[in-house]
């Protein structure tokens, strides 16, 4: 099977979402409103030299860079960076303002409180318009951001939403990030966006759209999905961090994954199968491939 060169990789929906999250557990968001190379740690967008101690302080603190900027060109004549430094793994982001990147090789990222930074409340959502990476960023995440940006203009609103470089899985964009907690969310109109924002300033889980939180295994990400969907449809709310992981066995085919709802008590076990998924085309220009995926087979509950 072949296909047009012309077709976005992102309109070839033949792979469902949950289990596709970018993953790490500690991220650098840093304010660079200058171009941004295909891969920022490529060495085109800092220099060799700065990259390379860049990438070796990520390596060594197993945390992830993500550039930022305004989604108004206005918005990037600045006289300072603005840098965030997120925990998803406990939703706690905090935010410093440096002079430029070389700030990043001085933090302490071994836990919060430890760079002076101030604690934010709001959540951040970062949308995706890296184009040099693939084009679909630039075509579906690019209008999806200006959009907000008319709704909630950022100097009214403040900084809950930023354009951002590659999150991982251009097929499914607009591709979204969902800060303090680190989900993953692709395939977002304005107006399911909109609705997982406000439901995102309350600390609501928000099902439609959600590929998993970065801090657990692709299994497990499918799991706590399917879980607080099952929750929803009971008629419960569900909040970011109320569920958390009791068990996960995991095999080449299948995985039995346990979960405990705080609110309740409850466990939930969630077994699961790999399934293939054909034609998936994983970026812009490739072709069609055989790729994987985690089906929820049943869902049990204390």
């Amino acid at each position: 099977m072949s296909v047009d060169r012309r077709t976005l990789c992102s309109d070839v929906e033949v792979e469902p979402l949950p289990g596709t999250a970018k993953q790490a557990g500690v991220y650098v968001l840093f304010e660079y409103p200058g171009p941004w190379s295909h891969d920022i740690l490529d060495g085109d967008t800092f220099g060799d030299e700065l990259t390379a101690k860049l990438k070796a302080k990520m390596k060594e603190s197993s945390a992830s860079l993500q550039l930022i900027r305004h989604p108004t060109r206005e918005g990037r004549d600045i006289d300072d960076n603005h840098l965030y430094i997120v925990f998803s793994d406990i939703g706690v982001t905090e935010v410093l303002h440096v002079d430029g990147p070389e700030a990043i090789l001085e933090l302490d990222l071994s836990g919060p409180g430890k760079n002076g930074g101030q604690t934010r409340i709001a959540p951040l959502l970062l949308v995706c318009t890296h184009a040099k990476r693939d084009r679909c960023c630039a075509v579906k995440g690019r209008p999806l951001v200006s959009e907000l940006e008319r709704r909630y203009p950022f100097k009214k609103t403040g900084d809950v939403v930023w354009e951002t470089s590659h999150v991982k899985g251009h097929r499914f964009a607009p591709a979204l990030l969902l800060m303090p907690w680190g989900y993953s969310f692709g395939r977002m109109n304005i107006e399911a966006t909109e609705a997982m924002l406000a439901a995102a300033m309350r600390a609501l889980y928000f099902v439609p759209g959600n590929r998993g939180r970065g801090t657990l295994t692709p299994p497990e990400q499918a799991a706590e999905i399917a879980v607080a969907a099952h929750l929803q449809r009971e008629g419960a709310d569900v909040s970011y961090g109320q569920l958390s992981m009791d068990n996960s066995e995991v095999g080449d085919d299948t995985a039995s994954i346990s979960l405990v709802d705080a609110s309740s008590a409850r466990t939930f076990t969630v077994s699961l199968r790999k399934e293939e998924a054909a034609g998936v085309v994983s970026s812009c220009g490739d072709e069609p491939k055989t790729g994987s995926y985690w089906a929820v087979s049943s869902i049990s509950g204390a």
